[in-house]
């Protein structure tokens, strides 16, 4: 049965998910409302994305809101701070697009290198961020017989990788390196030109994270004047613009943020945003907190 409870979606992101929240609940769509639209104290929950979340603007505009329901990991668009402080629960979708993100990276490192799995055996990867995605991207280029290592905020002892407390040692130890971070305040431009310098001319660097992990004019600079030998991109800085020079260049494959975007892993992601939103409004557990 539907309900009465207002949801407010902040993007037009899965159609199969705006189709599931209009069957239950109240929809509202960001992108049809005016300005100043009079329907503010009807919504009780807002669905994010990776585009637009949930900053302390929109959370004030809404005081109704209970909780804030991302269509993602990552929850760099959701002002989590706030959210706690105003008693707003957060969720987001974990593990379900772990191996799809996983899977592109490894896709994104044989595409850059321009190489069959056989010649590409024995490379170093080096992980930045060895959370579930970076775990599951560890495992996949084990089966290359690649050496991994990795950078984190703190090392993982349960994992037999080795552990680097700096990320520049990491690059100098690492023939491909691979972005799989959360983003934070500490990580934003994590990959600045040390860190490419230090992965060198023969080094390939894969972002599936965000691209404000990436310092991109120094990317860009490094790739054109051969500091780094490759990149594979599937996020960018100024999303959904991607730099000019990156098309011209042969060493660079670049997609257009399609990480997690399949069929499959969208539709359970969308079914996880509803549960919780369900949770919630019947006072049962969510599935998924963060906040």
């Amino acid at each position: 049965m539907k309900s009465s409870m207002g949801v407010l979606i902040t993007y037009p992101m899965s159609t199969y998910l705006q189709h599931q929240l209009n069957n239950r609940f109240t929809l509202f769509r960001l992108w049809d409302l005016p300005t100043s639209h009079n329907h503010a104290g009807s919504i009780q929950a807002v669905v994010g994305s990776t585009h637009i979340g949930a900053d302390r603007q929109l959370i004030d505009s809404l005081p109704a809101l209970e909780i804030v329901s991302s269509f993602s990991v990552g929850l760099d668009k959701v002002d989590l701070d706030y959210c706690k402080h105003k008693g707003i629960r957060v969720t987001n979708t974990p593990d379900v697009l772990t191996d799809d993100v996983a899977d592109l990276a490894i896709g994104l490192i044989l595409a850059t290198l321009r190489r069959i799995c056989e010649s590409d055996n024995g490379k170093k990867v080096g992980i930045v961020g060895l959370g579930r995605i970076g775990t599951a991207i560890a495992k996949r280029a084990e089966s290359f017989n690649c050496s991994i290592s990795y950078h984190s905020r703190s090392k993982k002892p349960e994992l037999k990788y080795k552990y680097f407390p700096n990320i520049i040692e990491l690059a100098s130890n690492s023939e491909i390196m691979v972005v799989a971070c959360a983003l934070t305040d500490e990580t934003h431009h994590i990959i600045n030109r040390e860190v490419i310098d230090a992965l060198g001319p023969k080094g390939v660097l894969i972002n599936i994270g965000r691209g404000s992990h990436v310092d991109e004019p120094e990317l860009v600079a490094a790739l054109i004047e051969g500091r780094l030998g490759g990149a594979g991109l599937d996020v960018y800085e100024n999303e959904p613009d991607v730099p000019e020079e990156l098309f011209g260049l042969d060493n660079v494959v670049v997609v257009p943020h399609v990480g997690s975007s399949t069929v499959e892993t969208e539709t359970d992601m969308a079914d996880l945003v509803v549960r919780n939103l369900e949770a919630h409004f019947s006072k049962k557990p969510l599935l998924t907190p963060v906040v």
